[in-house]
């Protein structure tokens, strides 16, 4: 279906809940896919662009949730449709609902693509290997199993986080599809220092002091190493949610303009409440605090010089523009910026969505 023909507000595929060995889970954890279907309703109810809501099927069955926003005020459909679309890869922990300050904007000009990761949010939950290089090829190759089967000749990639991680990776592999790169405060690129004295000076190092970790994030890095990165929420049962309000407010915060109760929070909760999967792999591909086994700086220089690479940093973030500027170096500045949004954390698209969309709607206007 050309996402440019869809009329309705919300076009969604039937999806039928699958069993799962974890289904005795529910009467101790609050949560099951029909409560994270239902919150994000509440969510994407908030987009008045057209929203074709599905789950694309790749060739190994698994299956991938997938939004496409187009502008119904566009007269000319067919011509937003030759556009190059956008496609956004959320975080560690997220799904599609988080776009939902950026996908409207997004989507004035050109198609704009969601989609939940393999392993993450409403998406199939498969096994994922330990090895590190294993698990981060299952990732990019269900993404560029779900261009395929979309139907997508080129992109503008963007990815946040470790979808930064990830869409960078898959741009080393598959050069020829994305037409522009751009990494919101990516996740895994320098190297883990190799002293404790050092170990500020990698993710957190600049001259301007940045403030250290979330609590949230030393969290999760206090598990890591021992279960899942979210078994925490898991094992909490009926005090998850209240677990994750205590330790996200912040996402309630970013989105109160939007909604005056819990429903982000709510989100995030059902979205990591489930089976464990892609945490799985996020496990095999990361080392203490977070750091990856496999820098990307030492693979970007791989990227094709002539690709055009932005890297978007909130300046206030955790993660640290400082490897912004060793790409930079790397590529000889050819083809790459490095921004840094004011008053920006980690959640760039969160924290100043105005000035957020802005600066990709421009990325994206350089593109046919």
């Amino acid at each position: 279906m050309d996402p440019a023909t869809a009329t309705a507000p919300i076009q969604e595929d039937c999806d039928t809940e699958r069993s799962s060995v974890w289904s005795w889970w529910p009467s101790w954890r609050p949560t099951s896919m029909s409560l994270l279907k239902t919150t994000e309703s509440k969510i994407l109810a908030c987009i008045q662009n057209d929203l074709w809501a599905r789950f694309v099927t790749l060739p190994n069955q698994d299956r991938i949730w997938t939004l496409t926003v187009t502008n119904k005020a566009k007269r000319n459909p067919a011509e937003q449709a030759k556009k190059t679309p956008l496609v956004m890869v959320h975080g560690f922990g997220g799904g599609v609902g988080l776009w939902i300050r950026n996908l409207e904007a997004l989507s004035r000009s050109r198609p704009v693509y969601a989609f939940d990761l393999l392993g993450f949010g409403r998406s199939s939950r498969p096994l994922f290997p330990s090895d590190a290089a294993k698990a981060e090829e299952q990732f990019v190759d269900s993404i560029e199993q779900w261009r395929q089967s979309v139907g997508l000749e080129n992109m503008i990639l963007l990815g946040h986080s470790l979808g930064g991680y990830l869409a960078a990776s898959y741009a080393i592999q598959y050069p020829s599809r994305v037409s522009h790169l751009i990494l919101v405060d990516p996740w895994g690129f320098p190297e883990r220092p190799q002293t404790q004295n050092q170990e500020g000076q990698g993710q957190g190092a600049e001259v301007v002091k940045r403030p250290g970790p979330p609590r949230w994030v030393k969290a999760i890095a206090a598990v890591v190493s021992l279960f899942n990165p979210l078994a925490v929420i898991r094992a909490a049962g009926p005090w998850g949610p209240g677990l994750v309000n205590r330790f996200r407010p912040d996402f309630k915060r970013k989105f109160e303009d939007l909604f005056d109760d819990d429903t982000m929070t709510k989100y995030i909760y059902h979205c990591n409440a489930q089976t464990p999967s892609g945490e799985v792999g996020f496990r095999a591909m990361s080392e203490s605090l977070g750091w990856a086994k496999r820098p990307m700086l030492q693979r970007v220089h791989l990227l094709p010089p002539s690709m055009p690479l932005t890297m978007l940093y909130g300046a206030r973030s955790w993660v640290s523009s400082s490897s912004g500027d060793s790409v930079l170096q790397i590529r000889n500045k050819a083809n790459t910026s490095v921004l840094l949004i004011d008053d920006a954390s980690h959640h760039v698209y969160a924290d100043e969505p105005e000035e957020f969309n802005r600066v990709v709607e421009n990325v994206c206007n350089s593109i046919n």
